[in-house]
C-alpha cells in the first residue's frame, strides 16, 4: 500500500499536466466545436521558449524564482500568441468548412512546428536539457516520499485549473464563450463579437498548454521536440473519456489516465514501460462502454 501511495501522489502531477492540455482540446470544441490537433505541438513551442528564455536570463545573476516566472511568462506569451493566430488566419476563415479539413490542417501546422524545432533549434533533435530551478528534496509522510517540485508544480497546476474555472463561469468573457458555445447566431444577435471571442479562447487555451509544457520540463528535467505528440494524444483521450465539451469532465479524465499509469507501474514495475499500453487499454473499454463520456456535455435543441 505504500509503494501504490507513493506512485499515485506522483500520478497527481502527470494528471495535472494531463488535466491542463485535455481542457484546451475542450475550450476548443466548445466554442469552434472543432479538434485542433497542433495543441501538442503548441505546448511543445511554449516549454521551448521557456527555455530560451532561461537561456537568456542564466547570466543576468538572477534568483531561482524570478528565473521560473519568467519561463511560465515566456510559455504562456508564445503559446497564447501561436494559439491565436492559428485562429485567426487557419481556422476563423474554415468555420464552414468540413470539419474534418480542419482537423487535417491542424494535424499539418503542428508537423510544420515540429519540424522547426527539430530543424533550427540548435541541437534540437535531440532531448534538452530542462534547468532544475526548484528546491530539490521533498517531505516524507511515513515511507511515502514526495517531492518539493512535486508539490509546488502541482499547487500551480491546481491553481490554474481554479483561474480558468473561475474565467469561464464568474467573468464577462466566460458568459461570451458559454454563449457562443451553446448558440454561435444568438450570442452575435446579441452583439457579441464572435470573432475576439474564439481568438480569446484560443489564447487561454493554448496558455494552459503553455504552463502545462513548462511544468513537464520542471518535473522530468528535460523536453524534446517530439513531447507534445503523445501528451496531445493523452489529453484528447483525457477529454474524451471525461466527455469532450465538459470542462471538469476534462479534468476528471486527465487524472484517471495518470491514475491509470500509475497504477500499472506499481502493479507491475518490471514493466513500467507498458503503462501507456495499459492506460490506452482501459480508456478504449470505457469509450466503448459508454461513447459519450463519463460526464457528457448536456445540449438541447429547439424542434
Amino acid at each position: 500500500m505504500d509503494i501504490i501511495a507513493q506512485h499515485l501522489l506522483n500520478g497527481l502531477m502527470q494528471g495535472t499536466v494531463y488535466g491542463l492540455v485535455a481542457m484546451g482540446f475542450t475550450l476548443f470544441f466548445g466554442v469552434m466545436n472543432i479538434i485542433k490537433f497542433s495543441h501538442g505541438d503548441v505546448l511543445t513551442l511554449g516549454a521551448f521558449g521557456a527555455l530560451v528564455a532561461a537561456g537568456l536570463l542564466e547570466s543576468a545573476w538572477l534568483g531561482a524564482w524570478p528565473q521560473i516566472l519568467a519561463m511560465f511568462a515566456a510559455a504562456v506569451a508564445v503559446t497564447a500568441i501561436s494559439g491565436t493566430e492559428i485562429a485567426r488566419f487557419f481556422v476563423l476563415p474554415l468555420r464552414h468548412s468540413p470539419t474534418l479539413n480542419i482537423l487535417l490542417l491542424t494535424m499539418m501546422l503542428g508537423t510544420i512546428i515540429r519540424e522547426c524545432l527539430r530543424l533550427f533549434f540548435p541541437n534540437g533533435g535531440n532531448p534538452q536539457r530542462f534547468p532544475a530551478l526548484l528546491p530539490p528534496g521533498g517531505i516524507s509522510f511515513g515511507r511515502v516520499f514526495v517531492r518539493y517540485d512535486g508539490i509546488i508544480l502541482l499547487a500551480v497546476g491546481i491553481a490554474l485549473i481554479a483561474f480558468v474555472q473561475w474565467v469561464i463561469t464568474r467573468t464577462r468573457f466566460g458568459l461570451a464563450v458559454r454563449a457562443v458555445a451553446e448558440d454561435e447566431e444568438t450570442a452575435r444577435t446579441m452583439g457579441m463579437n464572435f470573432t475576439r471571442v474564439v481568438r480569446l479562447t484560443f489564447a487561454l487555451g493554448s496558455g494552459t498548454a503553455g504552463v502545462a509544457g513548462v511544468m513537464y520540463g520542471l518535473y522530468y528535467s528535460e523536453i524534446n521536440y517530439a513531447m507534445g505528440v503523445l501528451l496531445a494524444v493523452i489529453g484528447f483521450s483525457a477529454a474524451i473519456v471525461g466527455g469532450l465539451g465538459n470542462m471538469w469532465g476534462a479534468i476528471i479524465g486527465g487524472y484517471l489516465f495518470a491514475g491509470l499509469q500509475t497504477i500499472a507501474v506499481a502493479i507491475a514495475p518490471a514493466a513500467s514501460e507498458y503503462k501507456t499500453f495499459f492506460a490506452f487499454l482501459v480508456v478504449i473499454m470505457v469509450i466503448t462502454w459508454r461513447p459519450t463520456g463519463l460526464l457528457a456535455e448536456r445540449r438541447s435543441e429547439r424542434v
